[in-house]
C-alpha cells in the first residue's frame, strides 16, 4: 500500500465512523478562526482583483463568497475564498509543517459541501480529513521543503483535495486519485515572500482550486499516480530532502492534529510571534514605553530572520515581514493587530526610530530546534541603563499556550463586525459554534454576508 492509499483509508474509516467530540470541537475552534481570517481578507487585495477577473463566473452555482454577497462555482469560491482569507495574515498554522492548514482546506471543504447541500456535521468531518492528512505530509517533508516552497501552497494541495474527495464520494480509491492528482499540481515558490505582489495569498487560493478539481475529477474516474509522494521522482524527491515517511501515518484516527494548531494572536507573520510575545511579556513586566526604550536585540531561530527580517518596510504586506516593524509596533501600542498596518500608524516617527535600533540575531541552538520550536530571547536596554531579558519557548496561541473558545469568539468579533456588522457577527458566531446541528450548511446563508 502507498502512503497515499494509507492517507485514502484513512479518510474512509473517519468518515464511516464519524469524529470524537474533541475532534469536532477542534474543527469548530478552526472553522471560526478561519472565517475570522476571511471576512477582513475581502476588504484588501487580491480580492477586488479577484472579483473583477472572474466577473463573469460569479452568481453561478451554490457555494458562498462571505463578505461578497455572491456565490460560484466550488473550485472558483474556493480559489477566491482561499486566497482572500490568506490576505490578512492572520489564518491558523501547525507548526511542525510550517503550514497554514485552514485556508486551502477548508475553503476547499466549505464549496464543495455548499454546492452538494451537506450537513454541518458533514462540513466538520471532511474539515478534520483534509487537516490530519496535509499536516501529516507537511511534516513529513520539513525542514527542507520550505527553503524553496511555500507549504501552504504545495502541501495545502493535499488538505483540500482529501477534504473535497470525501465530501463528494465515500470510496477510498477516489480520496487515493484526488490526493495523487493534486501532487502533481502542488506549487508555490518562497520568493514570493520577498516581493510585495499579491501571490503568496493566492497559493493558498490554488492549493484549494487544486483539491477541488482534483476530488471531481477522481469522483469521475479521473486516476492519479498513487506513488506520488514516495516515488523516485515524486513529491518527496523533488520538493524536500530525505522525507521521512516511515511514521507519516502514525496515529491517524488517534490523535488528532486539529486540535494542536497555532491560532494567530498576531495579523502578522507567523515567524515573527515569539519576539512579539517577548517583547510584550517585558512591557507588562516591566512597564516600559516606546520612548524609555534604548535598543532592542532578538535572538531568535534563522528562518524567521530570512522570512521576516525586511528592515525597512515600505507597504503593509512588508511590514508584516517584518521583526523590526512588529516589535516597535508593539513596543509602543502592546498589540500588532489590522490597525498596525494602516498608512499613518506604518509611518510613526517613534516606531521607524526605534526599528533603527533593533538587532537581528540568529540563534544557532533555537535554528536547531525548528521547526518543531518556535522560540526568541529578547533584551531590552532602556536609556537609564537597564536591561531586561525574556526567553519565549513558544507563541501566544500554541498548543502550549492555547488561546480559549472566548479568545477565539473575540478575535471573530473583532475582525468580522467591521465588515458585516455587530448583529451580523452575533448571529454568524453562534451559527459556526452549532454547524454541527445544522442539515444543509447552505443555512448558514453565508452569501448574503
Amino acid at each position: 500500500m502507498t502512503v497515499i492509499e494509507s492517507f485514502a483509508a484513512y479518510a474512509a474509516r473517519q468518515r464511516a465512523s464519524g469524529l470524537p467530540p474533541e475532534a469536532t470541537h477542534a474543527a469548530k475552534r478552526a472553522l471560526v478562526d478561519w472565517v475570522s481570517a476571511l471576512l477582513p481578507g475581502t476588504r484588501v487585495q487580491p480580492t477586488q482583483a479577484l472579483q473583477h477577473a472572474h466577473a463573469e463566473e460569479l452568481g453561478l452555482g451554490h457555494a458562498s463568497l462571505p463578505g461578497l454577497r455572491t456565490t460560484a462555482l466550488p473550485a472558483t469560491a474556493a480559489w477566491i475564498n482561499g486566497s482572500i482569507s490568506h490576505a490578512v495574515e492572520f489564518d491558523d498554522i501547525f507548526r511542525d509543517a510550517v503550514y497554514h492548514p485552514g485556508c486551502p482546506t477548508i475553503a476547499a471543504a466549505l464549496a464543495v459541501a455548499e454546492q452538494r447541500q451537506l450537513s454541518g456535521a458533514r462540513l466538520l468531518e471532511a474539515i478534520t480529513i483534509g487537516y490530519e492528512v496535509s499536516t501529516r505530509i507537511g511534516a513529513a517533508v520539513q525542514p527542507a521543503h520550505y527553503e524553496f516552497f511555500h507549504t501552504t501552497g504545495t502541501v495545502g494541495c493535499f488538505g483540500a483535495a482529501a477534504a473535497a474527495a470525501v465530501l463528494l464520494s465515500p470510496d477510498a480509491p477516489v480520496t487515493a486519485h484526488a490526493l495523487a492528482t493534486s501532487a502533481t499540481f502542488a506549487s508555490g515558490l518562497q520568493q514570493a515572500f520577498r516581493s510585495d505582489a499579491m501571490t503568496k495569498a493566492l497559493h493558498a487560493g490554488h492549493a484549494a482550486w487544486v483539491g477541488v478539481t482534483s476530488a471531481q475529477g477522481a469522483a469521475h474516474g479521473m486516476t492519479g499516480v498513487l506513488d506520488i509522494l514516495e516515488g523516485s521522482a515524486g513529491f518527496g524527491a523533488a520538493m524536500a530532502r530525505n522525507p521521512d515517511w516511515s511514521r507519516v501515518t502514525d496515529g491517524l484516527g488517534e490523535r488528532f492534529n486539529i486540535a494542536s494548531v497555532t491560532v494567530k494572536n498576531h495579523g502578522c507573520c507567523g515567524h515573527t510571534f515569539a519576539a512579539i510575545d517577548g517583547l510584550l511579556a517585558l512591557r507588562a513586566q516591566h512597564g516600559f514605553g516606546i520612548d524609555a526604550i534604548r535598543s532592542i536585540t532578538v535572538r531568535t531561530y534563522r528562518t524567521a530572520l530570512q522570512v521576516a527580517g525586511i528592515p525597512e518596510p515600505k507597504s503593509a504586506f512588508e511590514c508584516k515581514f517584518s521583526l523590526p516593524y512588529v516589535i516597535a509596533h508593539a513596543a509602543k501600542h502592546g498589540s500588532v493587530r489590522l490597525a498596525a498596518f494602516e498608512e499613518d500608524r506604518m509611518r510613526e516617527a517613534d516606531i521607524r526610530g526605534l526599528m533603527r535600533r533593533i538587532t537581528l540575531v540568529a540563534d544557532e541552538e533555537l535554528t536547531a530546534r525548528f521547526p518543531g520550536m518556535r522560540a526568541a530571547r529578547v533584551e531590552v536596554t532602556l536609556a537609564r541603563g537597564e536591561v531586561f531579558e525574556h526567553f519565549q519557548p513558544f507563541r501566544v496561541g500554541d498548543p502550549e499556550a492555547p488561546l480559549s473558545d472566548d479568545q477565539i469568539s473575540g478575535k471573530f468579533l473583532e475582525l468580522a463586525a467591521p465588515v458585516i456588522g455587530d448583529a451580523a457577527a452575533d448571529r454568524l458566531l453562534e451559527a459556526l459554534w452549532t454547524v454541527d446541528r445544522l442539515e444543509d450548511v447552505r443555512a448558514l446563508r453565508l452569501a448574503t454576508l
